[in-house]
């Protein structure tokens, strides 16, 4: 005989009222396949490229297209072969590599290269905030592209890593160029950057206590000179010992103990940050000329507009000048002197924010999931979304995250 039905079942089975519970299911991202363009760099002394050969092949086999213009490795003695063995195209003009979807480049566009690029591609390189310029910015939201600034970009803990990579390169080379200049090959003071037994120790002055002044004094100290180290902010001066190490002279700028320190040195280095704009100490043009003969300045600060009043912007070919009999080393970028370390530390950094836009499903999708990554952008989609930079300029700009959330 059939079961029986307890009484109020059909009732309550007619009138649908009891469902099964739904679950919802893991839903995995869509990875998007990346266009990638790595046009030959253009700007005067820039060597360095963002992706080394065995970047490109990493990104290759995940199913990633990357085309190089030729000659744009070779700076960083990476042979176009290197590239194409690796898998990338090789193209033979700019307009070829402007193409892809993505353009990833170190120094920013120029005007050539900003007619060629297109609304909607994603540009990523540096901003150089120090030399911009209005029509830059213009040329860039007319294209409606989405721009990057590398210099800009953070990491989940608010770091920003390519800064930091270069400013470890320049603080390290720093004392190589000291070295090298010191010596009387060079018309130098003839001394050595250290010190032997029975040898007073060289002196070296460094002006900042951000990463440049870790490195150089790091470098520095491993040689044997003794370090000073100026700065305002307490607690850079306190991280920067506790980083080495080691017990070291540091001071607040005070302009009596500065300038004492300055002229008895034999090196002095320039790494202050700017800020709101502006270098926060400068030394005056009358102290330098008080420093002995053969002396070294090397101005790391020079592309915002430098710590010394008789810093003038040099260049690779033509490095130093000479004022007061003081040699002044005044190269706004310090990186490209070793170009294929700084192009391994930029493809490290690089990679995998490329293969986080491409599990994200693209850039917009990766903006929309990841705040610290939003911290770069400065155009997107013609508007310009940088606050410094609408201030600089007397520009509007639209708030990146209101955008973002408003999105189709």
């Amino acid at each position: 005989m059939p079961e029986a039905v307890p009484p109020g079942f059909e009732a309550l089975a007619a009138s649908r009222a009891y469902f099964t519970q739904e679950s919802m299911l893991a839903v995995e991202t869509r990875k998007r396949k990346l266009f990638i363009g790595l046009p030959r760099e253009t700007s005067l002394q820039e060597n360095r490229i963002c992706l080394t050969p065995e970047a490109v092949k990493h990104l290759v086999e995940e199913g990633h297209e990357v085309v190089m213009e030729s000659g744009a490795g070779e700076p960083s003695k990476y042979s176009d072969h290197n590239y194409s063995e690796a898998g990338a195209s090789i193209a033979y003009t700019p307009k070829e590599v402007f193409q892809a979807d993505i353009v990833l480049k170190v120094a920013p566009p120029t005007a050539e290269e900003i007619d060629l690029l297109r609304p909607n591609q994603t540009l990523i390189s540096a901003l150089q905030f120090g030399s911009l310029t209005s029509d830059y910015i213009t040329g860039i939201l007319r294209k409606k592209v989405n721009a990057i600034s590398f210099e800009l970009i953070k990491d989940p803990s608010g770091a920003r890593p390519v800064v930091r990579a270069m400013s470890e390169i320049a603080g390290s080379t720093v004392m190589l160029v000291a070295a090298e200049y010191l010596a009387r090959s060079n018309e130098g003071k003839g001394v050595i950057l250290g010190g032997i037994t029975g040898v007073p120790p060289s002196q070296v002055v460094i002006l900042g206590a951000g990463t440049v002044a870790e490195y150089a004094a790091r470098a520095a100290t491993g040689l044997g000179a003794e370090v000073k180290v100026f700065d305002n902010h307490l607690y850079k001066l306190r991280r920067l010992k506790q980083n080495l190490g080691i017990q070291l002279f540091t001071s607040t700028l005070d302009t009596y103990t500065l300038n004492q320190q300055i002229r008895r040195a034999d090196v002095v280095i320039g790494a202050l940050n700017a800020e709101e704009g502006r270098i926060p100490f400068m030394v005056p043009e009358d102290v330098v000329a008080s420093m002995s003969p053969g002396s070294v300045i090397i101005d790391v600060s020079i592309d915002q507009g430098g710590c010394f009043e008789t810093s003038e912007m040099t260049s690779h070919s033509k490095p130093v000048y000479r004022k007061y009999d003081v040699v002044h080393y005044c190269v706004p970028n310090i990186a490209s002197r070793v170009p294929r370390t700084a192009t391994n530390a930029l493809s490290n950094i690089f990679t995998p924010i490329l293969q986080e836009i491409s599990q994200h499903g693209g850039i917009n999708e990766v903006l929309f999931t990841n705040e610290h990554f939003r911290s770069g952008v400065y155009a997107y989609k013609g508007s310009l979304t940088n606050s410094a930079i609408a201030k600089k300029f007397n520009m509007r700009y639209k708030e990146l995250g209101l955008m973002i959330a408003v999105r189709n």
